[in-house]
């Protein structure tokens, strides 16, 4: 049916009523279909709407962490919007009343606290001073405008007060750190030793009616995994490069000479004066005049009395300019202004400037010869990726209808390529794009049978695909598996000895026989731990752990189990005693580091009881 419906597409009837779709979308846009005509919020926290923009960009700014913290670990899967849109929304509704009783306390951060703490962000400086070209550059980068970026600092600044509060509201007293010490620095006086499964596993043979009964009982384990053989049309930039002409090249030197890396630049600081009073407003211009001309640091004075909240507490600095960064009126002073003179005023749509110019940079042209591997690179690049996205849309209109990709690429002059054995967690080349697995094993490729879309890789890099041939699970033959089922058996069997083992050295040892006795006896080598706490590294992890559940021994041969680790060995244990933690016997370091402790588990109590109080007395609705 998919088929009938692409071929159905090319048809005149289909062409006029997409025609008139489109007509439609350029109306009344594509939201009114997508969107529908309902409310415009998703939900409500005690009467405030949460949007679906809020949402997205809650999403959105999920997948950025995603994808910054998982780097080229990251499945593509994590990133669908479904997927991330429950946890999302319940973020924002917690934050939502979080907010609400942050207003409800009268909670606010100044104008002013928002520009130091923007001044002082790493991200956004040069030098160690503030930059308005990186700020905006990275805020757009992030998807962030500068006005919704300080919205959203603004509301962190406010929880962040609310925090603290909760978390300053909250305290240990001297009885809880007690009953604290005498559990978290409780110490145990354990013996163990192991029992390897190796010891077993090379002493037991396998007959060959052990091995054709497991190969009949587990014949499922023993199928080769569905697979696909594939062809392929794959496309990148590379393929399209061609040589470049000389007079290209002159034209694009000439062109570089002129860029923004190769002008004057100029540092520039200023003192910015916004519009209230008339009055006020020439009075306050006139003071910073009077300042500067007493000999007071520009620096100093823009510092005190500028409005630009970003640039005040790095000294006015707003970094490098190379005649385009600022308004008109300010680049035209700026040209004009000797190092380190202070201008006239300056109007502008922000308000009124006092620049100054603290450091002035001549741009050095470099020679064709330094910038022809680049300028090169460069040209190149650009012309194969015109002739890339175009051979790319070709292929896409050529491969829809296409019965195969020899037609398409015969037609483009491209190759179609084969791979085979390519299975649903395939880990090497080319198909271990998650994209392309997808793709290769989805309905319509696969069942189908039709070519895939043409799927973009990124990096400049294009694939379609064709199944040719669907590969199903098939019983592999005893004598190519009887390797590994005689490794299963062994291992099977070893196990079962080792807790056998496990068990017996127990009862000894709960009948009196020591650690010391047993591990002797039995060729073991056996290690004794005094004192013992939570948090040993020499102890094996599983050991301490259970050691520190067990209850008090009762007896004065202690109390002894044994774990069994992941890859078959056998820990067997003996807890001999348990001495009791006591505050007044820490040092000073300990007991401050139980007291930072403590006070985190605490605080971490308080907010989540918090939050759960708000939730429980809310109005939500979920729309």
């Amino acid at each position: 049916m998919l088929q009938d419906i692409r071929k159905s597409t090319r048809g005149t009837a289909a062409k006029i009523v997409v025609g008139l779709i489109v007509l439609s979308f350029s109306i009344f846009g594509i939201e009114s279909i997508l969107v529908g005509s309902g409310g415009s919020s998703i939900a409500e926290v005690n009467g405030e709407e949460i949007t679906p923009e809020e949402l997205q960009q809650s999403v959105n700014t999920e997948k950025r962490r995603l994808i910054s913290v998982m780097g080229d670990n990251l499945d593509p899967a994590m990133l669908d919007d479904q997927r991330l849109s429950a946890q999302a929304l319940n973020g924002l509704i917690n934050r939502k009343l979080l907010a609400q009783s942050a207003s409800a306390m009268k909670l606010a951060v100044s104008e002013r606290e928002i520009g130091l703490v923007i001044g002082g962000m790493d991200q956004f400086q040069i030098d160690g001073a503030f930059s308005p070209d990186i700020y905006k550059s990275v805020l757009s980068s992030a998807g962030y405008t500068p006005a919704y970026f300080k919205q959203s600092l603004r509301a962190d600044m406010v929880l962040n007060q609310l925090s603290s509060g909760l978390a300053g509201s909250e305290f240990t007293t001297p009885a809880e750190l007690t009953v604290n010490a005498r559990v978290i620095t409780e110490q145990r006086d354990v013996r163990y030793f192991t029992i390897p499964l190796e010891k077993y596993t090379e002493a037991i043979e396998i007959d060959p009616i052990q091995i054709e009964a497991y190969y009949t009982d587990n014949s499922s384990d023993f199928r080769t995994p569905e697979s696909v053989d594939l062809d392929y049309i794959e496309l990148s930039i590379d393929a399209f490069l061609q040589p470049v002409e000389e007079s290209a090249l002159l034209e694009a030197y000439e062109l570089a000479k002129q860029d923004y890396q190769f002008q004057t630049e100029n540092r520039v600081s200023h003192i910015l004066f916004e519009a209230t009073q008339e009055g006020d407003l020439q009075q306050r211009i006139a003071d910073a005049q009077a300042q500067l001309a007493a000999g007071h640091d520009f620096a100093e004075v823009a510092g005190a009395l500028s409005d630009d909240v970003g640039s005040a507490g790095n000294g006015g600095d707003l970094g490098y300019s190379s005649g385009d960064a600022f308004p008109e009126e300010m680049e035209l002073a700026i040209a004009q202004l000797e190092l380190n003179v202070v201008s006239a005023p300056v109007q502008t749509d922000a308000g009124t400037h006092l620049i100054i110019v603290t450091e002035r940079r001549e741009g050095e042209v470099a020679s064709l010869e330094e910038m022809r591997g680049e300028l090169r690179d460069r040209l190149q690049a650009e012309e194969a990726q015109i002739v890339l996205l175009r051979t790319v849309e070709s292929l896409r209109d050529l491969s829809f209808n296409a019965e195969n990709l020899e037609g398409p690429a015969a037609e483009l002059a491209l190759k179609v390529e084969q791979s085979k054995g390519i299975i649903r967690s395939h880990a090497d080349g080319l198909f271990a794009n998650p994209s392309l697995l997808a793709a290769a094993f989805s309905a319509e490729v696969l069942e189908a049978g039709h070519n895939s879309d043409v799927i973009e890789l990124g990096g400049n890099q294009f694939v379609v695909l064709r199944v040719r041939q669907h590969n199903s699970p098939e019983l592999q033959a005893l004598t190519l598996v009887q390797d590994e089922i005689v490794e299963i058996i062994k291992e099977n069997n070893a196990r079962v000895a080792v807790v056998t083992a496990a068990e017996d050295a127990v009862q000894q040892l709960r009948s009196g026989v020591t650690v010391e006795q047993f591990a002797l006896q039995q060729g073991y080598e056996w290690q004794v731990e005094l004192g013992a706490s939570r948090f040993n590294t020499t102890v094996p992890r599983s050991v301490l752990q259970r050691a520190f559940e067990l209850p008090l021994p009762t007896s004065q041969q202690g109390a002894s189990e044994f774990i069994v680790t992941a890859t078959g060995d056998a820990q067997v244990f003996e807890l001999v005693r348990v001495n009791e933690g006591q505050y007044d016997r820490l040092t000073e370091e300990e007991q401050q580091g139980l007291q930072r402790q403590v006070d985190a588990e605490y605080r971490r109590l308080v907010n989540t009881e918090f939050q759960r109080g708000l939730r429980d007395n809310a109005d939500i609705t979920v729309l």
